[in-house]
């Protein structure tokens, strides 16, 4: 292959040497910046993970904190139970135990009235059996009839509330107050729900019940020889409770704020987010049935079921959110990517925003300076919307999943009413002048009814003059 005029080899040769030299020379430039990015993927990838780690940790802790912490967001969590069928039945079966051991059977009827003892015969016969059996009936059924009442809600209520508050005080140290620990245990008494039983023994004939004394059936909460354990590990609970979810919420931030693709990373951890949190909701469940299996025999199994459910459900709302939340918001990240669905999505989007505003001009809608005002302030209207949504969630007590739908959809009607009213169209006067329409200025074109001005010599609708004939037919220039 030869060389151009007046260029040699060894000049060719020089120059390809030259650029050989640039583009080594480049590459070597670009070696610490791949290493640098290879860094910043890395620490992002770890951040977002450990974040994700912490999630399940974090919610747990809140929801402890929140539980131990607050006697009525206890009582609130437990009050539910009070109505439960399966916790009814457990605790008529503990009332009717408490009973049937302070009742002397052999001496029953004797202690019964002349004038009542047929009306408690006719009542234990109904029954049938043994007497042990037809006494332990009725008296179950009594304490059914109890528990089933009104009453028992407000019995059920103040017991949880007088634990809660022994527990509390137990773990903060604090012995201030009506309710202390005197022993080694925090038990909750059902002393009130006995009382009633025998009230409705005595109503229905059988008055030897109202000789049987006070009797306390307690329930052992928690020991005083563990409470220098638990006390640590309440306070730090507290501590963690309340700042755990949001170290893993800022490992997540920081994370796809490293990342040098920081869209796919905010969708990656979004993801991660939402996972994370049903992983949790899935061990709750499993978890469930280890514990419901490793109960004695002595413990209704369905009303522990009851009370696991009841106690984890606020929990079980916090995946729900968490999990949500990170769909949309990972979904919010796809859709705004180069992406083709992603794109079209946004098409769609603004071309139904635009013919919705053009079918409103044609209606005769002006928007005014409102619409150059939206125009211009666009994205700082945007992301205004976007912080107080935000806000919305951060401050909603207790937010559920359909808060965080709700908050969205909200969210989303927000920047459909502010792409709306964002008219990015000038002005009609001087968009009429800029076309030479209607509304035109002086000068700006011939006015109503002017015609072509005549030929140089011809009037309007001159004819030829004589002699003279059509002529050939010129082109137009």
């Amino acid at each position: 292959m030869g060389t151009p005029d007046g260029v040699t080899g060894d000049d060719e040769l020089t120059r390809l040497r030259s650029r050989v030299a640039a583009l080594e020379a480049s590459t070597a430039r670009g070696a610490p910046k791949r290493e640098h990015h290879r860094l910043r993927s890395f620490f992002s990838a770890l951040l977002v993970v450990v974040g994700c780690v912490l999630v399940p940790l974090g919610l747990v802790a809140a929801w402890t904190a929140d539980l131990l912490g607050d006697t009525d967001r206890y009582v609130q969590t437990v009050a539910p139970l009070a109505s439960d069928p399966d916790v009814q039945a457990a605790v008529a079966t503990r009332a009717t135990d408490a009973v049937m051991e302070h009742i002397d059977l052999a001496s029953l009827l004797e202690g019964v009235a002349p004038d009542q003892r047929p009306l408690v015969e006719k009542a234990l016969g109904k029954l049938g059996g043994s007497l042990e059996d037809a006494v332990a009936g009725f008296v179950r059924d009594r304490a059914q009839d109890v528990v089933a009442s009104p009453a028992f809600e407000t019995i059920w209520n103040d017991a949880n509330r007088a634990v809660h508050t022994s527990l509390d005080r137990a773990l903060t140290g604090d012995q201030d107050g009506a309710v202390k620990i005197e022993t080694d245990t925090v038990t909750i008494d059902l002393a009130p729900v006995v009382d009633r039983v025998k009230e409705r023994l005595v109503e229905s004939g059988l008055t030897a019940a109202g000789k049987i004394p006070e009797v306390h059936t307690d329930f052992t909460v928690l020991r005083a020889d563990d409470i220098g354990k638990a006390k640590t590990g309440f306070a730090l609970l507290q501590t963690m409770g309340a700042w755990l979810p949001v170290i893993a919420v800022l490992l997540v931030a920081g994370g796809v704020l490293l990342a040098v693709r920081r869209r796919r990373a905010l969708v990656a951890a979004a993801l991660g987010f939402a996972v994370a949190a049903v992983v949790l909701g899935i061990a709750l469940t499993v978890f469930r049935t280890v514990y419901l299996n490793a109960l004695p025999a002595s413990v209704s199994p369905a009303a522990a079921g009851s009370v696991y459910d009841t106690l984890i459900r606020f929990l079980r709302t916090s995946v729900r959110v968490c999990a949500v939340l990170g769909v949309l918001v990972a979904l919010v990240a796809w859709l705004s990517g180069p992406s083709r669905p992603a794109v079209l999505a946004r098409g769609l989007w603004h071309a139904g925003i635009a013919a919705t505003r053009s079918t409103a001009d044609r209606a005769g809608m002006r928007l005014g300076p409102v619409g150059g005002f939206v125009h211009r302030f666009h994205t700082w209207i945007v992301w205004i919307l976007v912080a107080g949504a935000a806000l919305a969630f951060v401050l909603w007590p207790h937010p559920t999943g359909w808060v965080v739908i709700g908050l969205a959809l909200a969210l989303l009607f927000a920047l459909l009413v502010t792409d709306f009213l964002a008219d990015p169209a000038p002005d009609p006067e001087a968009a009429a002048v800029a076309a030479g329409g209607p509304g035109a200025g002086p000068g700006s074109g011939p006015g109503p009814g002017a015609g072509p001005k005549p030929g140089p010599g011809r009037g309007a609708g001159q004819g030829p003059g004589p002699g003279e004939g059509p002529g050939p037919v010129r082109k137009a220039d």
